[in-house]
């Protein structure tokens, strides 16, 4: 009997296997779709390919999976007052992070018509599962069976949904919970524009120029409160009691040259007038890969999930400007951020201003660029919500190696510095510094 449960249990797990790998190879191709493993590497802006052909609903599930460790130490300028010292910093040692992990859905719903939805089944700011938004992307219109339309269409995108807004370049490069493959880094930018908003996306498309003009809601979440200041019981004072949309919009040029050379310059503007908590600053709940630097003693993973970022708190009112450039010429990658911003939260009189800089530069080699080494550098200058002018800086070194096209491990050595934080602050002469090591799955 035990021999006959044995055998059962193989037979039993070769059908799973055998079933898993009909999956995988019969697995759906979505039309204009960014892969989620190295394929999808440098992709910006999803393909425009006409020639597509439907022939019935297409269904395609994926996933993304990484799993970090974590060495990283970091210190500060104690204060202290008649209490004692009044800016402590957690016991930070080293360890494993939570994995984090998303569910990928991609629907082909018709010819030219395309579903995306992702869920985050692990992150650190949630330990449930959750949905992180989803959109349809209209490349055809073919139910309004119109010729002029289908000519218009040939050079036309339409996104519409709740969905990650196309507000710079960066957000193709950052690590977005469970997806880490294309980030060549461990960690994100120090200002991180990345937001979920409810809302749509017009693009034009010809010989490598690029068009986008994008209307949202401007925050995270629905909302239908009324925010009229006439209402009994609300403030006139309050400059939350309006909400405007947002306004997106990019314009830039993205080029393959010649077999070895590739150039993108980038232009893109983000601006709401009012809101009642605009995230864009601040949208990403998947949280950072540094886990509880510069927190405080006491702090959870799960709700001071942001650390190692900068967060200038413009709630209320924002305007961004981002600049970017692409340069790839063989194996040498160029990528620039240059941002400037301005904003203020709900109870501040006057905006403040940030500028942010980065450079990430690196040479892929090998196998198909199998392997990769690089560094980035980060800055940021802000007026801080806090009354003073501060800068951070961060320096990131680091490598890859594709082990397959799904599979990607990287080492990180990073060091960042605070300065001109009040003397208080737990930020004040700050600095944090180590090695990351990353493993990434992506299908």
């Amino acid at each position: 009997m035990k021999n006959l449960k044995v055998t059962l249990k193989f037979i039993l797990a070769l059908c799973l296997m055998a079933s898993t790998t009909i999956l995988f190879s019969q697995r759906a191709d979505i039309d204009n779709f960014r892969s989620y493993d190295k394929n999808g590497l440098n992709i910006f802006e999803t393909p425009k390919d006409l020639d597509t052909n439907f022939d019935g609903i297409r269904l395609r599930i994926g996933g993304a999976f990484t799993q970090q460790y974590q060495g990283l130490s970091h210190e500060n300028a104690p204060f202290s007052d008649s209490t004692g010292v009044i800016n402590p910093l957690y016991a930070l040692g080293n360890g494993f992070n939570l994995a984090t992990a998303n569910l990928n859905i991609d629907v082909q719903l018709a010819d030219g018509v395309a579903l995306n939805m992702i869920t985050y089944l692990s992150s650190r700011h949630h330990a449930e599962a959750w949905v992180k938004g989803g959109y349809i992307q209209f490349d055809k219109l073919p139910f309004f069976k119109s010729e002029a339309i289908d000519k218009l269409m040939q050079k036309v995108t339409i996104k519409v949904g709740h969905m990650e807004v196309n507000y710079g370049d960066a957000h193709f490069r950052r690590t977005d919970n469970g997806n880490a493959i294309y980030n060549p880094f461990v960690g994100n930018y120090l200002i991180d524009g990345f937001n979920t908003e409810i809302g749509g996306e017009i693009y034009y498309r010809s010989n490598g120029f690029i068009g986008m003009l994008g209307l949202t809601g401007g925050e995270i979440n629905g909302n239908v409160a009324d925010l009229d200041p006439n209402d009994i019981g609300s403030s006139e004072t309050d400059d939350k009691l309006s909400r405007s949309p947002s306004i997106l919009g990019k314009l830039g040029y993205d080029k393959q040259i010649n077999e070895d050379l590739r150039f993108r310059l980038t232009g893109s503007m983000y601006y709401t007038a009012s809101s009642s908590r605009n995230h864009m600053l601040d949208g990403d709940r998947g949280g950072s890969r540094y886990y509880l630097v510069m927190s405080a003693p006491g702090a959870r993973a799960g709700t001071d999930f942001r650390t190692g970022r900068y967060n200038p708190s413009f709630g209320d009112e924002l305007s961004l400007l981002m600049g970017n450039v692409f340069l790839k010429y063989q194996g040498f990658e160029l990528f620039g951020i240059v941002e400037s911003g301005s904003g203020k939260s709900s109870t501040e009189p006057e905006t403040r201003n940030y500028t942010h800089i980065a450079a990430d530069l690196l040479y892929r080699f090998g196998s198909n660029e199998n392997a990769y080494i690089g560094g980035r550098y980060n800055t940021v200058t802000a007026d801080d919500v806090s009354g003073v002018e501060v800068t951070i800086n961060r320096m990131q070194f680091g490598a890859g190696w594709f082990l397959t096209d799904n599979i990607l491990a990287k080492l990180e050595y990073v060091n960042q510095e605070y300065k001109d934080f009040a003397a208080s602050s737990r930020f004040a002469e700050g600095k944090f510094n180590g090695i990351m090591i990353e493993a990434v799955v992506g299908f």
